[in-house]
């Protein structure tokens, strides 16, 4: 009898290993179950992915990986095989991904703005203007300091293309006014703010920061300040490595009715940081 309980309970304890260790492997498998994501910085330091991704992972078992970088290198990125899904916001840079067969499809997602930030003194005059173009030339023409992010990001490619609506070259600027720093938008407002400075920034990224001393938003509302995010899975055919099935499906979900409600959702003190548009078309 006592060698009987001995073996039943040796097969019970069995049992219960074999259990756990048969739970090891698919826990392990979930945990690796990821795509990598190059985006913009802005999605990252407005917060949007924060709220957004785990709403994602939580009905897909995907783990989202993101690496933030400036929409240039971003795609540069994503050109390397480094990346299953590009989201950035420079639309003929994407289209260009796109048309050199790094990817088959863009598509859009959301939209907000940029918004001209600098000292509420503002020693250039610009405060309430609407016209972006006037106001980038009262800036330079007071040689009042302006911080650039020199990164080749959507956001400095938006402030060059800018400037020449305005008429001006501000790497030929003399006065030492013009400040291109290589960097991303946390350190360009830190920047900014240090000096009393202005400079062009994303309004998501401008409602999740926390450190503006003396900076507050003087130019919004032109035409020309319009923000559009795209996103595209990059092509397989290209690096067979690309996490294709799951890229694919975090894209489905960023344009989808679910989706582009936790977009919208996505606000800081009641005000709405992104604007779902996946179905606009044109967009």
């Amino acid at each position: 009898m006592l060698r009987r309980s001995f073996v039943l309970g040796c097969a019970a304890a069995a049992a219960v290993i074999g259990l756990v260790q048969g739970a090891v492997p698919s826990a392990s498998l979930a945990a690796d179950r990821f795509i990598t994501v190059a985006s913009t910085t802005s999605t990252e330091d407005s917060g949007l992915f924060g709220s957004i991704l785990p709403k994602f992972t939580a009905k897909t078992g995907i783990e989202v990986r993101v690496v933030a970088k400036g929409t240039g290198q971003a795609i540069d990125l994503a050109k390397r095989g480094d990346a299953d899904v590009l989201f950035v916001h420079h639309k003929p840079s994407e289209e260009k991904f796109v048309a050199e067969g790094f990817s088959t499809v863009r598509k859009p997602v959301m939209y907000n703005d940029f918004v001209i930030v600098g000292p509420a003194v503002d020693p250039a005059g610009i405060k309430g203007s609407k016209d972006v173009a006037a106001s980038l030339g009262k800036i330079a023409g007071a040689k009042a300091p302006f911080v650039s992010r020199g990164d080749d990001s959507g956001t400095h490619k938006a402030e060059l293309a800018l400037w020449k609506t305005a008429s001006l070259d501000p790497a030929k600027a003399d006065g030492g006014w013009y400040k291109s720093i290589g960097q991303g938008m946390g350190p360009t407002l830190n920047t900014a703010a240090a000096m009393n400075g202005y400079t062009l920034t994303d309004r998501g990224t401008w409602l999740n920061f926390k450190n503006r001393g003396p900076l507050t938003i003087l130019v919004e509302g032109d035409k020309r300040l319009f923000n559009q995010y795209g996103v595209m899975l990059v092509n397989p055919a290209k690096f067979s490595h690309v996490k294709a099935t799951d890229g694919q499906a975090f894209v489905d979900w960023l344009v989808s009715a679910e989706g582009q409600q936790a977009i919208a959702d996505y606000k800081i003190n009641g005000e709405q940081l992104f604007f779902p548009n996946a179905n606009e078309p044109g967009a």
